[in-house]
């Protein structure tokens, strides 16, 4: 028992650690959202952590109101590229999580396609700016640059690899004896997929969608390569903000960076009850 204390407060402190240099760049981006230009353009000993005059300055102006200071009204408001990185990560992860999910079942139960699993992963091999290169020739040619869809597909076609992986190896864990009953008695194999299968399978696939969703909603290269202006994503969007008075725009930037964090939060919020199962999903088999 006295050597356990020691070690338990090592890894408290550890764990104490961790969160502050997790938690800190957040706090950084909070903090920063509601400073005034005056405070964010400061630089060696006169930065502050909080902000010496609270201000929604920085919200006003990305979302195009009349603003205090001197930072005017933007091109372009936030809210088309807030809707078009919903539109796209929403409509991208349904097409992976589908695509991936069927396609990992198969191979997981039928043993088909057994290249499959080595050609999707090589998907991922290559340097993406090699990939997007033909990608936008292909993509001019279809006449799906700065289209939702167009960008949505290719989300969906990105995140497939790891749709398909993390599908697979729940597929592969879950005991295929409840599968077994269910054709004994009668029912097909597409009836047992869709009402035994898949209801077993509800946290994997939320903990899954949600992996797939904020690697497309964080997306930047693809979004950069394959949309002009009527398309353009938040990430996108967030890197035009500038000045030429004030140079980078930190201020805007933050405070888009805020409202940039709130749909993943949500979906986790609205799937949680199935995030902590779905992460553990067979930690326990034998």
């Amino acid at each position: 028992m006295k050597n356990s204390t020691p070690l338990l407060a090592l890894r408290y402190l550890g764990i104490l650690v961790a969160l502050f240099v997790t938690l800190l760049p957040i706090f950084w981006m909070a903090t920063m959202a509601f400073k005034p230009l005056g405070e964010w353009t400061l630089s060696g000993k006169d930065i502050t952590w909080l902000p010496q005059q609270p201000t929604l300055d920085n919200f006003r102006y990305i979302f195009g109101q009349p603003t205090s200071g001197i930072l005017g009204t933007p091109e372009r408001t936030a809210v088309h590229p807030i809707l078009s990185s919903l539109i796209a990560s929403t409509f991208g992860t349904i097409i992976a999580m589908t695509c991936g999910t069927l396609a990992a079942y198969a191979v997981s139960r039928f043993k088909v396609a057994s290249n499959l699993p080595l050609a999707l992963i090589q998907l991922r091999l290559f340097p993406p700016i090699a990939v997007m290169i033909p990608v936008m020739v292909m993509w001019a040619f279809l006449g799906l640059v700065d289209t939702w869809w167009g960008l949505s597909l290719i989300y969906g076609i990105v995140t497939l690899p790891f749709a398909f992986w993390l599908m697979k190896t729940f597929f592969d864990e879950m005991p295929r004896e409840i599968e077994e009953a269910a054709l004994v008695e009668g029912s097909t194999r597409f009836r047992v997929f869709m009402r035994v299968t898949l209801p077993m399978m509800k946290a994997p696939l939320a903990s899954s969608a949600l992996f797939v969703f904020i690697l497309n909603w964080s997306d930047f290269l693809v979004a950069l390569l394959l949309t002009t202006k009527e398309w353009q994503t938040l990430p996108v969007y967030m890197s035009s903000l500038a000045a030429s008075v004030t140079g980078q725009l930190y201020g805007a930037k933050a405070a888009l960076g805020l409202l940039a964090i709130i749909p993943p939060i949500v979906f986790g919020i609205a799937i949680q009850k199935y995030l902590v199962r779905g992460l553990t999903f067979g930690a326990l088999k034998q």
